[in-house]
């Protein structure tokens, strides 16, 4: 049984940027991948990384010594630490792993980017973020144990350090159990198992009949309990399991199976396992922190805040950003910390302080609130999600960094937060007022709201998102553009090379004339386009190498957005993104793209994509206001793009690409709010698309999404054609898009992008058969997952060499 509840800090947060304020881990990572240092030179970069990052939050207000400060680095994902630490590498890789099942740090990345013939593990968005992580794949066989303890040596040399520096007792942080068993996949080890879902227990022949990761929870558990045996007997007080799977109903697992996991898994951790206590036994583990981040813990299918404080654990947080503020009382909790998430750790909009203190007065209100033992404070999600510190923006507006918090000030919020609940609100009325002051500000301040915008958005009709029948349209587009079957293209961007770079850096800084930018720009364009030409592609594009990313380039030039120069966010692995802020309403005060896309159709007769990113993306991947419905901002976007589309078909552009990965990365986490979600952001879409002429071919792209939850939204898109992530599953979105009997072209990608391998013209040409015998090949394009922006210039080109030979021989056999 639980004993005494162990003091926790009435202030933490649950994670916070591993990249470095200058991006210090991705450059180490990169430097080792390309063999210009060593392993221990990477690790003496990330020493030194935890341990600024662990004085710098106990500078911020956070305890030292009380496991405050939580352990969540990472070098790659952590999901991927939870396969290293767990020794459940697939069969492919086993030959990488020591004697006793370690991944050596070369083999660790080997795991997550692939090599040779030996495919990555799969990745996807986790849950509503940008945020992709790796998918584990776990067979009746994959060995499972603790075998790697690099997080306790971790948490050691900062509770020990041996520079003298000044120790912070961290809280270790992984990957809980049960979440890591339900966003697995099913898998003999050999291969990925091309028939389980994405984020589900599906079936999969490969595994055996019936298997589904979830039925190697014992196994893990057991490895989580060696774990924590060894953090307590290298002292840690506190350990973090991070339990999102249980805010979404989107696994395919019902909640009562779930449920019956969890009460296994923390009884086998908390009961079992015997925590810190009064006399002279030692501590079996440290006490246990579950947290429940991105939405609501209560929903129509079971109560996760109550199966939670039913079990041992000793500490419970809950998101109320996402989540709703929760009522009681809640039986167990009153033993219990309940870490309240007040402050938002997905977004950047600094908190209304004195609204976020009576929601917590509330919570710990004697017999009003939650019944818990304490209430502390802390953030929604793990910080990963922002940027590090707004005050090293030197180029954003005053007033605007006065309404914005990053991952530094929202540690100070939660120690505000935190303080006012231990120490009344005097102790920080300062900062209340302060806050109170910019939530005012904000709200009053010119451009958040533009009349005539909101007037071009309140007269919009069913007609304005309405096109000509798909048939019409096919015949008018294939007498534009007359395409063989197969027909092949890319997605929109090609290799930036540190040139390219460079040249818009040295623009941007006012070292380069605009005539001369334009001279660089235009060269670099005509030499892709020369390129595309050689290789044999039908529909070219021009190569974006104008734009810095998809959705900042779209940000600079539209009102209502600001953007930042140290705003940086991780991805995936050691791909970093400044998302821009969208702060006030949406215009497009001039054309974007059309200058670009129609040089590079003036030097070919081939077709030409225009190239967009979707108002659902532009959202997505930016920090989006909080102010108005999303629904009413993407319809903002959607008009600005609506008019760009009109200016590239008048410059004689016929094919049109609207870009929208992230249409499933904003799905709701519980399905009871999909219908809401998808209608408006299929009919942004379509506004943004529905003026096109019937000759003009309208594309999209859609990648590492669950698609299966949103073939019907795909179908809605009224796309001519669709592009999607296929290569990693093995085109696991093919029979899902045969079953569902997806009638226009669709382009299900054949080259893994975010691998730098360059598949065989076997294995693409495997790929396009399996394609073009599961759906009508009339329908069928040959394409990448995705852009091709990350990629060096030399596996680019033998890649796409392989996709167009392998689109020829699978063309001859039509």
């Amino acid at each position: 049984m639980a004993v005494t509840n162990p003091h926790l800090s009435t202030a933490t947060i649950l994670g916070y940027p591993r990249i470095g304020r200058r991006r210090e881990l991705k450059r180490a990572v990169e430097s080792f991948w390309a063999g210009r240092t060593t392993a221990d030179e990477l690790e003496a970069t990330a020493r030194d990384l935890r341990q600024t990052t662990a004085r710098r939050l106990v500078d911020l207000g956070l305890d030292a010594g009380n496991a405050a400060v939580p352990g969540s680095f990472s070098y790659y994902d952590q999901v991927l630490d939870a396969v290293a630490l767990l020794g459940a590498v697939p069969d492919r890789f086993a030959g990488l792993t020591t004697d006793g099942g370690r991944l050596p740090l070369e083999a660790y990345f080997t795991v997550a980017r692939g090599e040779g013939d030996n495919a990555p593990l799969e990745m996807t968005k986790w849950f509503d973020t940008n945020y992709h992580y790796l998918v584990p794949e776990i067979g009746p066989d994959t060995p499972i144990g603790f075998v790697d303890d690099r997080a306790v040596r971790e948490f050691t040399e900062l509770a020990h350090p041996a520079d003298g520096g000044q120790a912070v007792v961290t809280r270790p942080a992984f990957v809980g159990p049960v979440t890591f068993l339900l966003l697995s996949k099913a898998a003999d080890g050999a291969v990925p198992a091309a028939a389980a879902l994405r984020g589900s227990q599906a079936h999969s022949s490969a595994a055996g009949d019936g298997f589904r990761p979830l039925d190697r929870l014992d196994d893990v558990v057991a490895a989580y309990a060696d774990l924590l045996r060894a953090l307590a007997a290298a002292g840690a007080p506190w350990v973090q399991l991070d339990e999102p799977a249980l805010v979404t109903d989107l696994l395919d697992v019902p909640f009562d199976e779930v449920a019956d996991a969890v009460r296994r898994a923390y009884a086998a951790l908390a009961t079992e396992l015997s925590p810190a206590a009064a006399g002279d036994a030692p501590a079996q583990r440290p006490a246990i922190l579950v947290t429940a981040p991105y939405g609501d813990l209560r929903s129509e299918a079971g109560d996760g805040l109550a199966l939670l404080a039913g079990t041992d654990v000793e500490a419970i947080a809950i998101d109320l950003v996402r989540g709703a503020v929760p009522t009681g009382p809640v039986p167990g909790l009153e033993t219990k910390t309940l870490v309240a998430g007040a402050i938002d750790g997905h977004n950047i909009w600094r908190a209304d302080l004195d609204a976020r203190l009576t929601t917590l007065e509330g919570l710990a209100a004697t017999g009003t609130g939650l019944g818990a033992g304490t209430v502390a404070v802390g953030t929604s999600t793990s910080l990963l999600h922002v940027p590090h510190d707004v005050a090293d923006e030197p180029r954003l507006d005053a007033d605007l960094k006065s309404w914005l918090a990053f991952a530094d000030q929202k540690v100070a919020e939660v120690v505000t937060l935190a303080t006012a609940l231990t120490d009344g609100r005097g102790a920080v009325a300062d900062r209340l007022a302060e806050s109170t002051a910019a939530v005012r500000s904000r709200a009053a301040a010119p451009g958040v709201v533009v009349p005539v915008v909101r007037e071009r958005t309140a007269a919009l009709t069913a007609a304005d998102v309405e096109r000509a029948p798909y048939a019409e349209r096919a015949a008018a587009q294939q007498a534009r553009l007359n395409l063989p079957p197969l027909p092949t293209t890319t997605i929109g961007s090609f290799p930036q090379t540190a040139e390219i770079r460079s040249t818009r850096a040295a623009w941007v800084r006012g070292e380069l004339s605009d005539a001369d930018y334009t001279a660089a720009m235009r060269a670099e364009i005509a030499s892709t386009v020369a390129l595309q030409e050689e290789l044999g592609l039908d529909v070219l594009v021009h190569g974006e190498p104008e734009r810095n990313d998809m959705v900042q380039y779209f940000a600079e030039q539209l009102d209502g957005f600001a953007t930042t120069v140290n705003g940086w966010v991780q991805s995936y692995g050691s791909r970093c993104v400044r998302p821009p802020i969208l702060w006030g309403d949406v215009s497009r005060p001039a054309p974007l793209t059309v200058e670009w896309t129609a040089y590079a159709a003036s030097l070919t007769d081939k077709p030409v994509k225009g190239m967009l990113t979707g108002p659902v993306t532009i959202l997505a991947w930016s920090f989006v206001r909080d102010d108005l419905p999303l629904g009413d901002t993407a319809d903002q976007v959607a008009l600005a793009l609506r008019d760009e589309v009109t200016d590239l078909e008048a410059a004689g552009i016929g094919v049109v690409q609207v870009d929208e990965p992230a249409l499933r990365e904003l799905l709701p986490l519980r399905r009871s709010a999909h219908p809401g979600y998808l209608d408006w952001s299929v009919r942004s879409f379509r506004l943004s698309t529905a003026g096109a002429e019937t000759a003009t071919q309208v594309h999209t792209h859609l990648c590492y999404s669950e698609f299966g939850q949103v073939i019907g939204a795909i179908d809605g898109l009224d796309a001519d054609v669709t592009s999607v992530e296929a290569a990693r599953s093995r085109m696991e979105i093919v029979p899902e898009l045969a079953d569902a009997g997806y009638g226009r072209g669709i382009g299900p990608g054949v080259y893994d992008i975010h691998s730098p391998r360059v598949p065989s013209v076997q294995e693409v040409t495997d790929l396009v058969e399996l394609a073009a015998k599961s759906i009508d090949p009339r329908l069928v394009w040959v394409n990448p997952d995705c852009g091709l922006k990350t990629r060096a210039y030399a596996e680019t080109k033998e890649s796409l060499a392989h996709l167009v030979t392998a689109a020829k021989a699978v063309r001859a056999t039509l």
